[in-house]
């Protein structure tokens, strides 16, 4: 483990909670910021690309304005890759239809020229208790 681990680990807290205040800014240049050009998401859909997804925020198709971190992220370090795992809540709109998820995501996360982006998001529906 690096001397960086700790200021690192901080680092990429902080992103994550950024991005989900990104999200709800429905700022489709905001949200970008925080993904490599080369970003896709997983979901029980399928895969799609930073561009489709992009291009819903864009078009006012995906809005959301709820996303929540429940507790605090789990990173995992690996140079200059991590991956951050976290539970999520959050309330979308999509195609004027309301979506309230709680969800758990994996980001993959790459430090590019200084930056930690995002390469791959991943949800799972939560386990209902």
């Amino acid at each position: 483990m690096s001397d960086d681990a700790p200021q690192d680990r901080q680092v990429l807290a902080a992103v994550v909670h950024d991005w989900a205040a990104a999200i709800v800014s429905n700022d489709p240049a905001r949200i970008a910021d925080f993904m490599a050009d080369d970003w896709a998401i997983v979901s029980e859909s399928g895969i799609s690309t930073r561009e489709q997804f992009l291009s819903f925020v864009e078009s006012g198709e995906l809005t959301h304005s709820s996303f929540r971190l429940v507790g605090e992220p789990r990173i995992v370090l690996l140079g200059d890759s991590a991956v951050v795992t976290v539970r999520i809540t959050n309330t979308a709109h999509y195609k004027g239809e309301r979506f309230d998820a709680d969800e758990w995501t994996t980001d993959v996360f790459v430090r590019r020229d200084g930056r930690w982006r995002c390469v791959l998001s991943h949800i799972t529906p939560a386990a209902r208790t």
